[in-house]
Formats: structure tokens, C-alpha cells, sequence
């Protein structure tokens, strides 16, 4: 390349109007103002949302993503800025890439985070394809995260706006996907710019609200949808403190968290008690005291590691980590085992770590997202 060929917004050397770029559409406001933006900046945008499960049941239920109602919001977007857009029937490949193993995960006592399966197996994989064969040059969404080229290759960071950051749900965006993609939003100091921009761009979705639950379980109830997938998943059995004392009985191990305190009918007790543990062998939910869901060290596996070198380059790394998508970074430890399995040592214990959430790795003094991998119970 030329060194007086100038780079485009995309960081392509040449013009907008001859860059190619597939927009993501949820119908939400974040992925709206980067169809918008990018239409402006010149660019030959394709707008393209997915029908990720049944929208008919879900036309009256409002803040969820790709549902009928918000199909029908980018596609007025795409109309009134003048791009093409198109709707992708994905209820197949969502259904077995993640609401089934969302169903299973909480059958076998885990904590799992779909919106990271649905990124990894679904956006990052198979629309990314379809971008491809669309001969786009890249693909764009509207998360909240930088994307900055380093030294040696594109590196993944956290948003601008700490409030709206979403690298703990694209742990495992792979570096050959991130390669790829675009997040046009990273660098916004804050959710109201956004809003300032669908409003100059005359977007229809320039107040919609923020969605909130996951798209496919309609306000909150994660029970209910999980019953409905595999009857018979609620079985009730015994709540019983670490001790051995039999306290109650529960409603089935789908309805508990370990972390949870409130709603476990075991009232009348000295001590407030906690989930410390789901016991799907014996159908038993474990109970007892705060400081017994204090953990430091925290098994993983499937780990995708995005920082410089090889995973197993080093025996051990200082890095901060996020055990949780509303915990802060913290210190810890990284000691690899293989390729795709680590053990963290967290250096202040965290309560509440639980099997099926994600554990996501940044380095010790900046923004850059190293990668992470997914809780498990463990050898």
C-alpha cells in the first residue's frame, strides 16, 4: 500500500462509496445510528437483521431484540436512509447454538450467559459469513467496545464509556473475526450521544428504550421459559444447609442462583443464608453463610486468548479479571494448562462465582481485552 493512500473511517485505503459494510441491525438504537453514521460517511451500507426466534410470540413484548417489532424498526431505518436491508431466518441455528444449551446449562446447576453463545455462534460466525458472501469489506455492530490497531494486529478494548462497556460479552470474538469487525460506537463518551445522534439523523428509534432481559425470556423468567423447553425440569427436592440440617424443600433447581438469598422460603432462621451450591446429582440446593461463597480460585475452559504470544508462552500471567458482567476488574493470576484450560487465582476472593458465567481477562495497566474462557465446577 501506497504511504500517501489514505485511510478511510473503516481503515480501508480507499474511498467510502467503494467500501462495502454489512451493519448488524438489532432495530435498537445503537445499531440504527451506525447504519445512519456510516450511510452519511458515504459507505455502501447493507442493513441486516436476523429473526432469531418466534417474533409472533414476542410482538407484544417490548425492549427485545430482534423480535417483530424491532424488525420492523430497522427496516424503516434502512428506508429512510436509503440502504438496502434484510431479514434472515435464523430460529434454527439460534435455537440449537443457544437456547438449547441455555435450557441444559441450567438443568445442570450452571449460571449461563446466552447473549455470549448468541455473539460467538450466531453473529460472529454465521452472519459474519453472510457478510462475506455479500462481499462486504467488513461487518459493523453496535456494541460498546474499541476495536485498535496495535502494534502487530487489531486488539480489542474496552468502551470509552465504562457504564455502556460490553467486552464481557465478546470475550470470545476470535482475532480472525476481529479482524473483520467494526464498532463504531467504542469511543462515544456516553449512551446520551447516541441518542443525540438518531436524533439528528431523524431515526424513528431515537427514544426506544434500552432492551433489558435476554431477547427470548420475556421479563425475566428464566424458570418459565426453561419448563416450557424441557417439561419436567422443576422438580422440587431438598434445601439443605452445608451442615446437613434438612431446612425445606424447594421448586426445582432451575429457580436458584448460587449468590441468591431472597425467595427461599427457609425464613425464621438466626443466620441470613445464601445458594453456595446446586446439587443436580441429589436435587439438593446447598445453603449456608455469606463467607462460603467467597472463591479465589476459579477453573476454566474454552479459552480464547487475544493478547500477544501463545496462550502457554508463560507459566503464569498478572492480569485483572471480570468474573462477573457487574463486577469491576480485579487482580488475579492466570495459570495455563493447556491451550484452552487455566486456572485463575483471584488475588481478593469474589463471592458468588458461579459455573456457566464467563471469566474475562484484561491487562494489568490499560483497556486491552486479552480473551477469557467460561467457569466450570472443576476437576
Amino acid at each position: 500500500m501506497p504511504l500517501d493512500t489514505a485511510l478511510n473511517s473503516l481503515g480501508f485505503a480507499k474511498p467510502a462509496s467503494e467500501t462495502r459494510v454489512v451493519v448488524a441491525m438489532s432495530g435498537g438504537v445503537d445499531s440504527s445510528v451506525v447504519a445512519a453514521q456510516l450511510k452519511e460517511e458515504g459507505y455502501d451500507v447493507v442493513g441486516v437483521t436476523l429473526q432469531l426466534y418466534d417474533h409472533g410470540a414476542a410482538l407484544a413484548k417490548k425492549g427485545a431484540c430482534c423480535a417483530g417489532r424491532d424488525i420492523h424498526d430497522a427496516r424503516r431505518v434502512a428506508e429512510s436512509m436509503g440502504f438496502p436491508h434484510y431479514v434472515l431466518d435464523y430460529e434454527n441455528t439460534f435455537r440449537e447454538a443457544v437456547i438449547d444449551e441455555f435450557a441444559d446449562s441450567y438443568l445442570a446447576g450452571a449460571t449461563p450467559v446466552p447473549c455470549i453463545r448468541c455473539n460467538e455462534r450466531v453473529k460472529f460466525k454465521d452472519l459474519l459469513a453472510t457478510a462475506k458472501d455479500l462481499d462486504a469489506d467488513c461487518m459493523a455492530t453496535g456494541h460498546y467496545i474499541r476495536r485498535e490497531m496495535g502494534a502487530a494486529r487489531a486488539e480489542l478494548h474496552s468502551a470509552a464509556d465504562a457504564n455502556r462497556d460490553q467486552s464481557y460479552f465478546l470475550f470470545s470474538t476470535t482475532q480472525e473475526q476481529l479482524d473483520y469487525l467494526r464498532f463504531p460506537l467504542g469511543g462515544l463518551a456516553s449512551k446520551d450521544e447516541t441518542r443525540a445522534l438518531a436524533a439528528r439523523y431523524g431515526l424513528s428509534v431515537a427514544d426506544k428504550p434500552d432492551s433489558q432481559d435476554i431477547c427470548f425470556v420475556p421479563n425475566g423468567n428464566y424458570a418459565a421459559v426453561i419448563e416450557k423447553l424441557r417439561p419436567g425440569a422443576a422438580e422440587p427436592g431438598e434445601i439443605v444447609h452445608a451442615d446437613g440440617r434438612v431446612l425445606g424443600e424447594h421448586r426445582g433447581l432451575i429457580h436458584y442462583t448460587v449468590g441468591q438469598r431472597r425467595g427461599l422460603g427457609i425464613g425464621g432462621l438466626d443466620e441470613p443464608l445464601y445458594v453456595v451450591k446446586l446439587d443436580v446429582d441429589t436435587r439438593r440446593v446447598v445453603v449456608g453463610p455469606k463467607e462460603m461463597l467467597a472463591t479465589r480460585r476459579v477453573p476454566l475452559r474454552e479459552i480464547n486468548w487475544l493478547g500477544d504470544g501463545g496462550f502457554t508462552d508463560r507459566a503464569e500471567r498478572e492480569v485483572l479479571v471480570r468474573v462477573r458482567s457487574t463486577r469491576p476488574p480485579a487482580p488475579a493470576v492466570i495459570r495455563p494448562i493447556n491451550d484452552t484450560e487455566a486456572e485463575v487465582e483471584l488475588l481478593s476472593p469474589e463471592q458468588g462465582v458461579s459455573p456457566g458465567q464467563a471469566c474475562v481477562f484484561y491487562e494489568a495497566e490499560g483497556t486491552r481485552v486479552l480473551g477469557g474462557g467460561w467457569i466450570w465446577k472443576g476437576r
